[in-house]
């Protein structure tokens, strides 16, 4: 969302490198491929999200590969030390205690983004379903169904109740829909219990 927002701010292009389409089982073509994405990078002026950075730049020392992703990591971090690029980079992880430290420096800013309290994550909902909200809140269950889920888990939980809401021909969101939207995503969501 925050690349996103960044883009639509700056009126620029929001380009996200699927990292899963990036990291092949061929030695030699990550690097390769990684090395056209930074020239598309330094000749586009845009907004680049690498989304899951930690499957590009985990911890060189965790020793738990081969050797070619620690070679991928070493030119991603050779490339970010190019200078001059017109263009935002943004890396995003749902893990950064996986992230090698070195990449920490390569960026201008950190931001952590923390789980959001319950008056955040009833913000979060109430926005997104403001034209479609529940008729009756039934707020001590919605927030037991949010808990532990971030911003964006929540925004997609709730995007799945207004898509419900509307093939079922409904003019708002039911609690029991959004409460269901939750548990899925809190199912798909890795680590959130």
């Amino acid at each position: 969302m925050t690349a996103n927002v960044l883009a639509g701010e700056l009126r620029l292009p929001l380009f996200t490198i699927r990292l899963d389409g990036l990291i092949t089982k061929m030695m030699g073509e990550t690097a390769a491929k990684l090395r056209l994405v930074f020239d598309a990078l330094a000749e586009t002026r845009g907004v680049y999200l690498f989304d899951e950075l930690d499957a590009l730049a985990g911890e060189r020392t965790l020793g738990n590969d081969v050797g070619e992703i620690r070679r991928v990591l070493n030119s991603f971090l050779q490339f970010l030390d190019q200078p001059d690029s017109p263009s935002l980079l943004i890396g995003a992880s749902n893990h950064p205690q996986l992230l090698d430290r070195a990449l920490f420096r390569r960026f201008d800013l950190v931001v952590d983004y923390p789980l959001p309290t319950r008056d955040v994550a009833r913000a979060v909902i109430r926005n997104r379903l403001a034209t479609m909200s529940p008729r009756r809140w039934a707020w001590e269950r919605v927030d037991e169904a949010a808990a532990g889920l971030s911003h964006a888990e929540i925004t997609v939980a709730c995007e799945l109740a207004a898509k419900e809401a509307i093939l079922s021909e409904q003019q708002h969101v039911t609690i029991a829909s959004l409460i269901v939207a939750l548990k899925e995503r809190r199912r798909a969501a890795p680590g959130v219990r």
